[in-house]
């Protein structure tokens, strides 16, 4: 069963997993992170970045993105590439050589996933990897029917995934159909999960990956086969889980030794 946290709202929930990757860093300064994209994990890059102003040296931190859309130009404002510059690079200090997302472009997509899960191995893998999921229990762009064995590679997007990004094109039909993603396997590799999910239209999605059956009809189940994941929620996007006091009960009695997160 996945640890899950109920927090006030996106800036406790950032708060918190902002702190987590601090002490992550203190142990080890050139840990890899893994990519979320999207409006969910923009509280935990804001929190990083007020630590950063205050001294926090991310300076030799590494990180992989999740995905990134296929065919769409790198310089384009909602190209995955784009945005880790503009949320995460730039605000985190980060080296831009030490940050990686996967290669959209259609020439070479044939290998591009083989090469992106390579440049994670030669890393040493993700030490802690953030995550959303989608209103259908997506996580990165893997889709309902998504192998749990699957590793980085092209995926097609459902109509609802692209119609849920939609707003952040100037037209749905801008939203590309394709995607580069890594896989549930990949996922599933990395030493740490957390998982963020705020707000009702979530609520669905997050019982189903928590507490429902493991099936690939909903990816984000997958985190079930993980032994150390972490679901941060707020109490809207809590609000279908069955066991929820049994999850406000075991957090508010956290063992003294057993870290939040790590």
């Amino acid at each position: 069963m996945a640890e899950v946290i109920v927090v006030p709202g996106r800036d406790a929930a950032g708060a918190m997993v902002a702190e987590a990757t601090e002490r992550l860093v203190q142990g080890k300064p050139d840990a890899v992170l893994g990519l979320a994209t999207g409006d969910t994990p923009l509280p935990v890059y804001r929190a990083l970045a007020e630590r950063v102003r205050d001294g926090l040296d991310l300076g030799r931190m590494r990180g992989f993105a999740l995905d990134e859309y296929v065919g769409i130009p790198l310089a384009h404002p909602q190209s995955y590439h784009s945005v880790i510059e503009r949320e995460v690079v730039r605000p985190l200090r980060l080296a831009p050589a030490n940050v990686h997302v996967p290669d959209g472009r259609p020439i070479g997509i044939e290998t591009a996933g083989e090469r992106y899960e390579d440049a994670i191995l030669a890393a040493g893998g993700v030490d802690l990897q953030l995550l959303g999921i989608g209103t259908d229990g997506h996580i990165g762009f893997n889709e309902p029917g998504s192998s749990f064995a699957s590793l980085t590679r092209v995926k097609t997007l459902t109509r609802q995934t692209r119609a849920d990004n939609a707003r952040f094109f100037d037209s749905p039909d801008d939203v590309p159909v394709h995607s580069i993603t890594q896989g549930l396997g990949t996922i599933l590799r990395a030493r740490r999960l957390v998982l963020l999910a705020f707000g009702a239209g979530k609520a669905q999605a997050v019982a189903a990956a928590v507490e429902g059956p493991l099936t690939a009809s909903v990816p984000a189940s997958a985190i079930q086969l993980h032994p150390r994941a972490t679901v941060v929620v707020d109490e809207e996007a809590a609000s279908g889980l069955a066991e929820l006091e049994y999850y406000r009960h075991a957090f508010a009695n956290k063992p003294l030794w057993d870290p939040v997160i790590l």
